[in-house]
């Protein structure tokens, strides 16, 4: 599904150049639960950002369901970011003066899709914020922005979700909701999910974790429970 040959990012910085991804390879495919932890500055944002088409690498391939990504036109670029991928971040991004139910909205009214209403309505309810529509962001906790911050990504149903540290500004029962429900989304609902995060725990949930260290790519294997599961 998504297919990274040799991908190289640079950065020029006051007339210095940066390499924030060194000749990165790896293949993810189509309903997998992938963490891709490192330590700060490793370019796990910034491979993330390939991945969802926000950026294109300096050199190498990137194939998105087998079409190179260089290749796509501004607005097939736009439609995939739209259609096929829903992101989540940080920071949750929703907009504060407008209520949950509308933040679900946006990528449908972007997208001219009809039905928006009912259909933010739904992602709502698949994220168990059906009952807080009406409220405003700053009338949720952390947790629950990230629920909204979710059924907005969901509410195109995308085949891919890119989840940039979800849990980063939450606490831990918050996180473990939040990690839990992507984990849910993935077995449910098949939906290929990439998540960046710091925290061992959040990534010992999924299936996969990718190490990157300096730019490339330094381990890719099992995550270990997974692998006890299986009785290695």
């Amino acid at each position: 599904m998504l297919e990274l040959e040799s991908v190289v990012k640079t950065y020029y910085m006051s007339q210095i150049e940066v390499a924030a991804l060194q000749g990165v390879s790896c293949r993810i495919e189509r309903g997998e639960l992938v963490a891709i932890m490192g330590p700060s500055g490793c370019g796990k944002s910034t491979l993330m950002n390939i991945m969802g088409c926000l950026d294109t690498p300096t050199s190498g391939s990137y194939l998105l369901d087998g079409a190179e990504v260089a290749k796509l036109s501004d607005s097939q670029l736009a439609e995939v970011r739209n259609k096929k991928i829903g992101f989540v971040f940080q920071t949750f991004n929703l907009l504060s003066r407008t209520s949950a139910l509308a933040n679900v909205e946006l990528p449908l009214v972007y997208g001219n899709t009809s039905g928006t209403r009912n259909k933010a309505r739904e992602a709502l309810e698949r994220v168990g914020m059906s009952d807080r529509s009406s409220h405003m962001p700053n009338q949720l906790s952390g947790g629950q922005q990230q629920r909204v911050a979710i059924a907005r990504a969901l509410v195109n149903n995308p085949s891919i979700i890119l989840a940039d540290e979800p849990t980063g500004n939450l606490d831990s029962r918050s996180s473990q909701e939040i990690t839990s429900l992507l984990v849910k989304l993935n077995e449910e609902d098949g939906i290929t999910i990439v998540l960046v995060t710091h925290d061992p725990q959040i990534a010992s949930h999924t299936r996969r974790i990718i190490a990157l260290k300096d730019g490339q790519i330094v381990s890719d294997k099992p995550a270990a429970p997974h692998l006890e599961e299986a009785g290695a």
